[in-house]
């Protein structure tokens, strides 16, 4: 399978086990075609549910779990229990990737109730896709690995609440879900880096990131009239946050509006820093208010908030061992800091065990290699881009190959030869 190194000790492991491409790809396509915006993914989740009871009756299936997460548990006799974890939500984001499997999809938002295209702009169809591949590869595989792994599907990670509800509703309570608790929890993330690449880091590899809602009110009036009115277009607190995400302020050109809402996102990257910036942002909107003659406070109001992705050096360290065995050159273990944000680190740090997050690479070699000869790499799309396209291979194969090695790590059976990944 793939373009693993003849030198890898996983190669002879990897293309005996892992199954057949092509009807992943398939199965790519199709998520990427029907998105489903956060915590909506019903048809996903029926999706991946149908696949998982289809691979195997051994697997423990649990579904509806702060919403429409999954989790699928593998028992395969003593030994270190992993999580796995894959998010598969979508964004309103109109698709202009040109594809032939480029997403028509279109969907009511819960959230205002106004209709929106719906783009897997992030890549979470690629992390479904190569984590059901991995399950299917360790199903097959199961005399040579012991321990137990769970395959975690996390719903609402766009909105950064997927796997607080999925934890909230009980995911590891022996009387609601009753999912082992894990003593190490894996992911990744397809990522605008050349494909095939791998990288990661020891330490804070992703910030903190919250959205604040912001209500400044005001006292409407006539558009003739400023002087009856305290017109919020014209006060100090718009030019702050201008540049953020959002402003809406009125439907007219000639009323003054009562009120504007403004919306603003913050990446931080402490903790300390994180609430110095918050206390911040509401001591100089509340400040602009009074200099503008409010006549009452505004509101603050969160509406998502993602911790700290902060990677255990142990794991890292032992990870990279694998990894760089098997992708050689093409894997990096010093990347540098992503300002992205995650609520993956949630999913650990709620049980107290350590994590490791990683990123794989899925731009076409061609045009990155170009790109970077010209020093024009920024121009390359980015999640979240109506443009965002990673090729389909070797990118899928890669995702799969890093959940197989990184579990395999963990899940070595003495005298089986697994632990060098061979059969």
């Amino acid at each position: 399978m793939g373009d693993a190194s003849l030198t890898s000790p996983y190669a002879s492991f990897i293309d005996h086990f892992c199954p057949s491409m092509g009807p992943y790809e398939d199965l790519y396509k199709h998520l990427h075609q029907n998105p489903e915006l956060s915590n909506q993914e019903k048809q996903t989740a029926a999706t991946i549910e149908s696949r998982l009871r289809k691979l195997s009756p051994d697997l423990e299936v649990k579904t509806n779990i702060g919403g429409y997460g999954i989790i699928a548990v593998l028992r395969n006799g003593p030994g270190t229990t992993i999580l796995l974890r894959a998010d598969f939500d979508a964004l309103p984001v109109l698709e202009k990737t040109g594809l032939p499997y480029a997403s028509k999809a279109t969907q009511v938002d819960e959230r205002d109730g106004w209709t929106k295209p719906v783009m897997h702009a992030c890549g979470h169809d690629f992390h479904v896709t190569a984590l059901l591949a991995c399950c299917e590869t360790l199903l097959a595989s199961r005399d040579h690995w012991a321990g137990t792994v769970i395959f975690l599907f996390q719903p609402a990670e766009e909105r950064g609440s997927g796997a607080q509800a999925m934890i909230s509703d009980g995911l590891y309570d022996s009387k609601r879900h009753n999912c082992p608790i894990p003593d190490v929890v894996l992911g990744q993330h397809v990522f605008p880096v050349r494909q095939g690449s791998l990288c990661t880091k020891t330490g804070t590899a992703m910030s903190a990131a919250d959205s604040l809602k912001i209500t400044i009110h005001g006292r409407g009036g006539h558009g003739s009239m400023p002087h009856r009115t305290i017109d919020l277009l014209l006060s100090p607190p718009q030019s702050c946050f201008v540049s953020r995400r959002f402003i809406q302020a009125g439907d007219a050109e000639n009323v003054i509006p009562f009120e504007a809402v403004i919306k603003c996102n913050t990446r931080t990257v402490t903790n300390r820093t994180r609430e110095k910036v918050r206390k911040a942002i509401e001591r100089i909107v509340k400040a602009e208010c009074v200099a503008g003659g409010c006549e009452r406070e505004p509101d603050f109001e969160v509406i998502s908030s993602f911790p700290l992705t902060v990677n255990d050096a142990d794991i890292v360290e032992k990870l990279s061992a694998g990894m760089e065995a098997h992708f050689g050159e093409r894997y990096n273990k010093e990347m540098q800091f992503a300002l992205g944000s995650e609520d993956f680190s949630l999913l650990a740090s709620s049980v107290d065990r350590p994590y490791c997050f990683w990123f794989f690479g899925g731009i076409e070699g061609k045009e990155w290699d170009e790109l970077a000869e010209k020093d024009k790499l920024d121009l390359v799309p980015t999640n979240h881009s109506p443009f965002f396209a990673p090729v389909l291979q070797p990118t899928l194969k890669t995702g799969v190959e890093a959940l197989v090695v990184a579990s395999l790590t963990y899940l070595g059976k003495e005298g089986s030869g697994v632990v060098k990944g061979k059969i």
